[in-house]
């Protein structure tokens, strides 16, 4: 008699990759914020109220807020504080020989995937890692449990500051699992002693500003997937 063997757990869940893509565009540089927060409402409802409620959150705010005055906040926010750098790796790595290599991990994860990274952003921002989960659910969500440590402090940054992408931050912490004790170790390490300080071996990844999404292409028809 031939065993059946029970078919893999999902490690994603199927409303997982909505909220991936809407937290992408709405962490990309503020522009149509209107239509970005109308269509993060149209998806609120199939999320659970642990990631739907901070997301209503942050589009309440920022929608209460001028075009200019969000775009110069947004600047501001992540541009300037250290402590809010949407690129992940910069937490476990600094500017180091290492996050070099990191950044090169990432970019191979995505060409496996048949996705191609456009030449205007960095693997490791936050958006452009949660547009990859939005489109690779079982690859993004790896890679974004990978930077665990990274996104909790930026998310912690942020609450600091007052800022309302904490919200954000807050929904897209709500997708992953609960830290785990090594995790906890490392967020409390990071936000103790900030990141490693090498000023070298970033090349040729040098350090670029935010830009809003779409950073990656699709992979063409036939091409891989």
């Amino acid at each position: 008699m031939r065993t059946i063997k029970p078919a893999a757990r999902r490690r994603t869940e199927l409303w997982q990759p909505y909220a991936w893509q809407i937290q992408s565009l709405l962490l990309g540089y503020p522009e149509d914020t209107p239509s970005r927060t109308a269509l993060a409402e149209r998806v609120a409802p199939v999320l659970p109220a642990r990631v739907r409620e901070p997301l209503l959150r942050f589009t309440a705010r920022v929608s209460a807020v001028q075009p200019d005055d969000l775009a110069a906040a947004y600047v501001d926010t992540f541009d300037h504080r250290k402590r809010c750098c949407p690129y992940l790796t910069y937490y476990a790595h600094g500017d180091t020989r290492k996050r070099g290599l990191a950044l090169l991990r990432l970019k191979q994860a995505y060409a496996r995937a048949g996705w191609r990274l456009g030449d205007e952003e960095l693997p490791d921002h936050l958006a452009v890692l949660l547009e990859f989960a939005g489109a690779e659910p079982e690859a993004g969500h790896r890679l974004l449990t990978e930077h665990r440590a990274g996104l909790e402090l930026l998310r912690l940054s942020l609450r600091d500051t007052g800022s309302p992408w904490a919200h954000l931050l807050d929904s897209v912490s709500a997708t992953l699992p609960p830290l785990a004790g090594d995790e906890r170790r490392a967020v409390a390490r990071l936000a103790a002693e900030g990141p490693p300080e090498e000023q070298v071996g970033l090349d040729p990844y040098g350090p670029g500003p935010s830009a809003p999404p779409p950073y990656l292409s699709a992979p063409q028809a036939g091409g891989p997937r």
